[in-house]
């Protein structure tokens, strides 16, 4: 009896044990190779998604949204997420400042109109010139003070000073984005500084800071500020720091406007000029400095190196085509460009530019220098882009009747 159970138990142990091995070995049999089970993980949605080998190479953006435009045609180069509205910190003074030399253009205002600062103007924080509430200066003063050094303080003396309170000015600043197109904008403070609580942040999209960029750097006043790095101020007592790093650099740069707050994160809107080529750059929340430069200098390092602006046509330079003359003292009178036409091509492709030259078969004497007799069409790739008129290069005086009548 002992043997036999003891044989039993040998034999119940063989069973599982053959069990357990060909459970194994079905097992491995069936089962499906590890890329294959990482890939139905992924695809079938459950549990944690395992990164393959291509998605780990893959850096996401050290930003929420960026956008690069070539300055003359408005043309977009690159952009990611471009049209999300964002809170743009201190690039807000950008419409600041040119709400206040609108002013200055219409005559409502001059650079040299003292400005006396309110106890409220006083009181801003971040970014300031320290002023003191009745302190004067003028009108240049603080808007070099709001485009170099992006002090809060003075645009809100200046913002008072125009409207008579800040509110007021920002109805100037969302209807001035209104006259631009800035359809993805939303102002709400003169100096873009976070919102306080009940009231709402400054929105606006990469795409429109480029747009209003772009327009800032045509006023030519906002132009020599943006490129300003450092300026004396209060006679010499206190210097004005440019915080846009591209300036100091980045080759070419020459502007714009930086931002940040928390919420924000490091944000710039930068122009770059080499050559007949002038780029905009803008970068939107950044969680490092360093990040938010670096980034837009890689942009704008794309676009200089793949993109050149051509100018097949500039004025007053020889066409070399005449347009053939009736009653005149010569029978042909040469034509030049009323205008340079510049266009903006990919570089390789500078062969995809056509000039044409239309004019009638005959113009009539006298003539006069400048006179248009024609146009000047270029076109790139078949499509026209470009066109400005075609004008006498000289005078050409009537013929006597004789000559008219007898021309031999």
């Amino acid at each position: 009896m002992t043997y036999g159970r003891r044989g039993e138990r040998w034999r119940r142990r063989y069973r599982i044990g053959f069990c357990l091995w060909a459970s194994v070995f079905l097992s491995v049999l069936v089962s499906p190779p590890v890329g294959d089970a990482r890939r139905a993980l992924h695809e079938g949605g459950g549990g944690e998604v395992i990164q393959t080998q291509a998605s780990k190479t893959e850096k996401p953006a050290p930003y929420q949204a960026a956008l690069l435009m070539e300055a003359e045609t408005g043309k977009v180069l690159f952009e990611k997420d471009a049209h999300v509205p964002w809170p743009p910190a201190s690039m807000v003074k950008m419409m600041t400042t040119m709400v206040v030399l609108d002013r200055v253009r219409a005559g409502a205002l001059t650079l040299d109109e003292t400005v006396t600062a309110s106890r409220w103007a006083a009181q801003m924080g971040g970014s300031q010139i320290y002023l003191k509430e009745g302190e004067r200066f003028t009108v240049e003063e603080l808007l070099k003070a709001v485009m170099i050094h992006s002090a809060n303080d003075a645009a809100v003396a200046l913002a008072e000073h125009v409207a008579g309170s800040t509110d007021a000015f920002v109805d100037l600043m969302n209807e001035k984005a209104e006259q631009l197109g800035l359809r993805e904008t939303r102002f709400h403070s003169v100096h873009g500084l976070p919102a306080d609580p009940g009231q709402e942040e400054d929105l606006m999209s990469a795409y429109d800071l480029a747009l209003l960029g772009r327009a800032l750097m045509k006023y030519p006043e906002a132009a020599k500020w943006a490129a300003v790095a450092q300026e004396p101020f209060r006679d010499g007592q206190f210097t004005l720091t440019n915080p846009n790093h591209l300036l100091r650099q980045f080759p070419g740069a020459d502007g714009v406007k930086t931002g940040y707050h928390k919420k924000a994160g490091f944000c710039v809107t930068g122009s770059a000029k080499r050559g007949d080529l002038q780029l905009i750059v803008v970068v939107l929340g950044s969680a490092r400095k360093h990040e938010c430069f670096r980034s837009a200098a890689q942009l704008l390092n794309q676009g200089f190196a793949n993109y050149r602006m051509l100018v097949p046509v500039k004025a007053g330079v020889a066409l070399g085509r005449e347009a053939p003359v009736r009653g005149g003292v010569v029978d042909h009178v040469p034509l030049v460009a009323a205008q340079d036409v510049r266009v903006l091509v990919k570089k390789g492709e500078e062969k995809k530019v056509q000039v044409e030259i239309h004019v009638p078969d005959r113009v009539s004497a006298p003539i006069t220098t400048g006179q248009v007799l024609g146009e000047i069409v270029v076109k790139l790739d078949g499509a026209e882009v470009g066109k400005t008129p075609a004008t006498a290069a000289q005078d050409v005086a009537q013929a006597s009747l004789w000559k008219r009548w007898w021309p031999f």
